[in-house]
């Protein structure tokens, strides 16, 4: 498969060694205003869209008839393509960083408008090693939303929690330890079996001072704080619910609670 990449970002250089390991034959990276032609003038079989998501509408207006035509994004549904047939789109799941970047064992969000554009998706999400679950167009904004929480907004946590321990004397090693077992074990058995602390238990009095200790020396962030603790107060709720209904069911068959 004769593959053009429109973009020399991260994304775009990341693309070209991995694909060329998997044995297709891609073109170096291109500049917008490409046109999904190789230096022959002859059309490649597909064009993957690595630009910005605001400029994926006017890259795709310049593509030649020909190609099948894919994007990166992971927030921007098909419907950008204004109506042209034989699209898709690869989200990887990951951070990118360059042509260093390793994609195989990751997540990608997949989307195709046909037989032939889902296979071609299906082309570059297995060269890449990825493992595709679908998104439809609709769900594309709650999506990158869940990826920005999952992602970004936990380093703004941890960035949160790094200053205030500093202020503590408290090695960022010593929260990165906690911080990657909390993961975990969000990760084995969800959100709402996965919570501690003091607000999941009640203890009031804690979160006071915590609260106050915020106040003192992290005043930036309190309102983030007060956020946090709301969010966690209507999960603890859940949590509770669950326990107490997890307590009955056990009581009802006679199973250790």
């Amino acid at each position: 498969m004769r593959v053009g990449i429109v973009g020399r970002g991260r994304m775009g250089r990341a693309l070209v060694p991995a694909l060329a390991a998997a044995g297709h034959e891609v073109l170096p990276p291109a500049g917008r205003g490409a046109d999904g032609r190789d230096p022959s003038g002859a059309p490649v079989d597909v064009v993957l869209l690595a630009v910005p998501d605001a400029a994926i509408a006017d890259a795709a207006a310049l593509i030649c008839d020909g190609p099948l035509i894919g994007h990166l994004s992971g927030a921007t549904p098909l419907s950008v393509f204004a109506g042209r047939s034989g699209v898709f789109s690869v989200h990887p799941l990951l951070s990118v960083t360059g042509p260093e970047t390793d994609f195989a064992g990751s997540w990608a969000a997949v989307d195709s408008d046909s037989p032939s554009s889902a296979s071609v998706a299906a082309v570059i999400v297995e060269a890449l090693g990825l493992r595709p679950f679908s998104v439809a167009d609709h769900d594309r904004a709650a999506y990158h939303a869940a990826a920005s929480i999952a992602a970004n907004f936990l380093i703004t946590l941890e960035g949160a929690a790094e200053d205030l321990g500093r202020s503590a004397g408290v090695p960022r090693e010593a929260l990165l330890a906690l911080a990657r077992g909390s993961l975990e074990n969000w990760g084995r058995v969800g959100a709402a079996e996965a919570l501690t602390g003091p607000v999941v238990r009640g203890d009031a009095d804690t979160v006071a001072r915590q609260r106050a200790a915020v106040a003192e020396r992290l005043h930036g962030e309190l309102a983030l704080f007060d956020a946090l603790v709301a969010a966690t107060e209507r999960l603890a709720g859940r949590t509770r619910a669950h326990r107490t209904t997890d307590r009955a069911r056990n009581a009802d068959t006679g199973e250790p609670s």
